[in-house]
C-alpha cells in the first residue's frame, strides 16, 4: 500500500499518461482525449510532489506555491478560452517561451546552491542558457506572428555575429563550469547573452517560417526542462522534457521536409521575408479571369466532386462554419465532397484540421496531400479559399522560384479550378501564383467568410 502512494509510482504513472497523450494527440479524433490524459498525467505529478515529498517544506513555501498554482490556472484557463484559432500559433510561441523562461530561471535560482559540483553546474548551465534562447527567441517569434515586428532584421554579416556569440556563449559557458566560480556577475552575463542570442537568432528570420523556428524552440524548451529534470533527480519532468524535446525535433524536420528545405536554409537562408520586392522567379504573363458568386453556384450545383483547399485566409476570415455549411449543402445533393489538407496549411501544422473540427467536419473528410493529390484529376471543381503558397504550380515548373522542389497539392490538376482572395497580393513566399494565371482558374475576390455566406445562400435557391 505504501508503494502505490509512492511518489516514484505517481511520477511512472504520469510518464505514462505522457507517452499515451501524445501518441493520441497524432490524429485530430483522439487528440483532445490525449491532452487531457496528458494534462491529467501533469496535474497528478504536481500534486504527487508536494504531498509526497520528504523533505521539509515550510507552511509559507506552500502558500506561495498554491497562490502561483491559482494564479497560472486562472490565466492560462482565460487566455486559452479566449483565443481566436487564428492566433494558435502566437499562443503556442507564448506558452513555449514561458516554459523556456521557467528553465532559465531554475538556472539562476540553483545555481549558488551547487557550486563545487561540476556536473551539477554543467546541467545548470547548460539548461539556463537554452532556456535563455528559447525565451528570447519565442517572444520574437511572437512578435512577428502578431505583427509587431512585420519585416525582418537582418544585421550585416548576421550568420557570422550569431556564430561568434554561440561560440562565446559556449566557451564562457565552459570556463563557468570548470573554474568553479560563484560569481554572479559572470552568471548573470552568461543568462543576459544567451537572451541576446535568442533574439538575434530569431530576428532576420521572416514571419513565413516562424512555424518552423516555434517548433525548434519548443524542442529547446523540451531539451531545458530535461537538464532541470536531471538536476532534480525528477523522472517526471526528466521525461516529459525529452518527449517535448524529442517530439518538437521530429516536427521541425517534419516542417523542413514538406517544405523542401534544411533547417539550416530556414535559420540561415533569406526565404520566408514578409516582404516581395526580392524575390525571385520568373515572371508571369497572361491575363486572370475573375467569376462572380453565381457563376461558381453553378458550377458547383452540376458537379459531381468536390475538393476544397482552405487555408490560413479561411481561418482569418473566421469562415470555417460557413464553409462546413457549404460541404453540407453541397453533400445533401448527392456531390462528393472533402478537404485537401496541405501539411503546414494554417501556419502550423495541424492548425486547419482542428480549426474544422471546431465544426464538426467529419474527420474522413480531411484528407491529407499525399492521398488526395491522385484524385484532382477526377475533380470537377477544386475550390480554394484563402490558400496561396502550397497550390503555387511554381514549385515544380519554376527552378528559380524560392518554392521550387516544396510538395504542393496539385490543384492545377482538376477541371475547373475556383481561388478566393480578398485581392492578388503574394503568399507568404512573396511571389505571385502561376495558378491565378491558369486558363481553368476563376478568381472569386472578396472576404472568405462573406463571399462563403452569399455562396451558400445561391446554392439554396437552386
Amino acid at each position: 500500500m505504501e508503494y502505490i502512494f509512492s511518489l516514484e509510482f505517481i511520477y511512472l504513472i504520469a510518464s505514462i499518461t505522457y507517452i499515451v497523450g501524445l501518441k493520441m494527440l497524432g490524429h485530430p479524433e483522439t487528440a483532445r482525449r490525449g491532452n487531457l490524459i496528458a494534462a491529467a498525467g501533469m496535474t497528478i505529478a504536481i500534486f504527487g510532489t508536494l504531498f509526497l515529498y520528504q523533505g521539509e517544506v515550510s507552511t509559507k513555501i506552500y502558500v506561495l506555491i498554491a497562490i502561483a498554482i491559482v494564479i497560472g490556472t486562472i490565466v492560462g484557463w482565460l487566455i486559452a478560452k479566449k483565443v481566436d484559432m487564428t492566433k494558435m500559433p502566437e499562443l503556442v510561441s507564448l506558452f513555449n517561451g514561458m516554459g523556456g523562461a521557467s528553465a532559465a530561471l531554475i538556472g539562476l535560482i540553483e545555481f549558488h546552491h551547487n557550486v563545487g559540483n561540476p556536473l551539477h553546474i554543467a546541467t545548470i548551465v547548460a539548461g539556463m542558457v537554452i532556456g535563455s534562447v528559447s525565451f528570447a527567441g519565442s517572444m520574437i517569434a511572437l512578435g512577428k506572428l502578431n505583427g509587431t515586428f512585420k519585416k525582418p532584421i537582418r544585421l550585416p554579416k548576421y550568420n557570422l555575429l550569431n556564430n561568434l556569440v554561440l561560440i562565446g556563449i559556449i566557451v564562457f559557458g565552459v570556463f563557468i563550469t570548470m573554474s568553479g566560480t560563484s560569481s554572479q556577475l559572470f552568471l548573470y552575463l552568461l543568462f543576459f547573452s544567451a537572451l541576446a542570442y535568442g533574439i538575434l537568432l530569431v530576428i532576420p528570420i521572416g514571419g513565413a517560417d516562424m512555424p518552423v523556428v516555434i517548433s525548434l524552440l519548443n524542442s529547446f524548451t523540451g531539451l531545458a526542462a530535461a537538464f532541470a529534470g536531471f538536476l532534480y533527480g525528477n523522472m517526471v519532468m526528466l521525461t516529459g522534457g525529452i518527449l517535448v524535446g524529442s517530439a518538437g525535433t521530429i516536427l521541425t524536420f517534419a516542417m523542413c521536409t514538406a517544405m523542401n528545405r534544411s533547417l539550416s536554409n530556414v535559420i540561415f537562408g533569406a526565404f520566408g521575408s514578409s516582404g516581395g520586392d526580392d524575390a525571385e522567379g520568373h515572371e508571369i504573363t497572361g491575363s486572370i479571369t475573375k467569376a462572380s458568386v453565381s457563376d461558381v453556384a453553378i458550377l458547383m450545383n452540376y458537379s459531381q466532386r468536390v475538393i476544397i483547399v482552405p487555408g490560413y485566409g479561411l481561418a482569418v476570415a473566421q469562415a470555417q462554419h460557413v464553409i462546413h455549411e457549404l460541404e453540407q449543402l453541397l453533400d445533401s445533393k448527392g456531390i462528393d465532397v472533402k478537404y485537401a489538407i496541405h501539411p503546414v496549411a494554417g501556419r502550423m501544422p495541424g492548425h486547419m484540421n482542428v480549426l474544422l473540427a471546431e465544426t464538426n467536419v467529419e474527420y474522413d473528410k480531411l484528407a491529407e496531400m499525399e492521398d488526395v493529390n491522385p484524385e484532382f484529376a477526377s475533380t470537377d471543381v477544386v475550390f480554394v479559399v484563402g490558400a496561396n503558397d502550397v497550390v503555387n504550380p511554381a514549385a515544380h515548373n519554376d527552378p528559380s522560384s524560392p518554392i521550387y522542389g516544396m510538395p504542393i497539392l496539385e490543384v492545377e490538376n482538376a477541371k475547373h479550378i475556383i481561388v478566393n482572395k480578398r485581392s492578388m497580393k503574394p503568399g507568404y513566399a512573396g511571389i505571385e501564383n502561376e495558378l491565378f494565371y491558369n486558363q481553368k482558374t476563376s478568381m472569386l475576390f472578396g472576404d472568405a467568410k462573406d463571399v462563403l455566406t452569399k455562396l451558400v445562400s445561391e446554392l439554396k435557391s437552386m
